[in-house]
């Protein structure tokens, strides 16, 4: 079996669909590659060897303030949701008409 040496951007373009569908063994057969080959460039990409976006370590405090930041967005979000369904039953009870404009 001849070995062919794939270019950089060939990669790319097939890490990136392999990203977006989350589907190596697809992407492989489609391309006619390996999936351990497709898996490995996918591994090297993550690991930040074509240069492109490498995970960086997060500070501790960091994470906890925006893990902090991030719950507090969703009591918010959920207080919301709770106000709007309540809202809506009063809408309902008082002008059964009107329920129609908001769904």
């Amino acid at each position: 079996m001849k070995r062919t040496k794939h270019s950089q951007e060939f990669k790319l373009q097939v890490i990136k669909e392999v990203l977006e569908t989350g589907k190596q063994s697809i992407v492989a057969r489609r391309y006619e590659l390996n999936p351990n080959m497709v898996s490995r460039w996918v591994r090297e990409y993550k690991d930040g060897k074509y240069g492109e976006t490498k995970t960086e370590d997060v500070d501790p405090l960091e994470a906890k303030q925006l893990s902090q930041e991030n719950d507090q967005l969703k009591k918010l979000l959920g207080e919301k949701d709770l106000e709007i369904a309540i809202l809506r039953d009063l809408i309902k009870k008082k002008n059964p008409h009107l329920l129609k404009n908001l769904k």
